[in-house]
């Protein structure tokens, strides 16, 4: 019975491994749909994300399945609880490059990256896919090396969110006013997708060292 368990508990890690990689697809494509206006790699992402909002609640019915049916306490439970969270901030990362790829797709056939801030979009879309592969290796190897390398994407990304608030409220910003909304918009996106992965390397960190979780560990419950 017990090695039953323990197979349910690894078909669980597993499962978060390959949901994570199916983020790390989507906002690949989607910061590359963004910067280069391919309306068909947004309807990709667009029609995925639903496999990814599937794969997460499969999950979270064979966790709490775990819960009733082997009533798992100490680390055991802590790994079940950390599943379910961290299934919910993967769902919505997958919702965030979903957004992304809305951008673009309702700015076609224009370019929904403003004139003047390319290279600062291009460099967030980078550091988002690095801090994406970073997640789905920190869940497989529980290397948690990776989670202070993902903390320090957050930080690149939180500076890069601050300039172009800046830029748009700048007197030299000559953006029209969709311009200033995509702006704001894709930046708050970018921004949020690494808060969401820091909040799971939290998690996976606090497990590893056998700490407990708690409410503020990361990205609050919305986007």
């Amino acid at each position: 019975m017990r090695e039953v368990f323990h197979q349910s508990l690894e078909d669980v890690q597993n499962r978060l491994v390959e949901i994570s990689g199916m983020v790390t697809t989507a906002i690949e494509k989607a910061t590359t749909a963004f910067k280069t206006s391919d309306v068909a790699l947004a309807e990709e992402v667009i029609a995925a994300d639903a496999e990814i909002d599937d794969k997460a609640h499969e999950l979270d019915e064979i966790a709490i399945e775990i819960m009733a049916r082997q009533q798992p306490v100490a680390r055991d439970l802590r790994i079940v609880v950390m599943a379910l969270r961290v299934s919910a901030s993967l769902e919505r990362m997958g919702d965030i490059a979903e957004h992304i790829a809305q951008l673009t797709r309702l700015r076609f056939p224009e370019r929904a990256i403003p004139s003047g801030l390319k290279s600062t979009f291009q460099k967030m879309g980078e550091l988002d896919v690095e801090a994406a592969r970073k997640l789905t290796q920190l869940l497989d190897t529980e290397d948690l090396a990776l989670a202070d390398q993902i903390r320090d994407i957050d930080d690149q990304v939180d500076d890069l969110h601050v300039s172009v608030f800046e830029k748009v409220l700048s007197d030299s910003w000559s953006g029209e006013p969709a311009q200033t909304v995509d702006a704001t918009l894709a930046s708050r996106y970018h921004e949020r997708f690494v808060d969401h992965a820091v909040s799971v390397a939290k998690k996976v960190q606090y497990l590893a060292e056998g700490g407990e979780f708690y409410a503020g560990d990361g990205a609050s419950a919305g986007e």
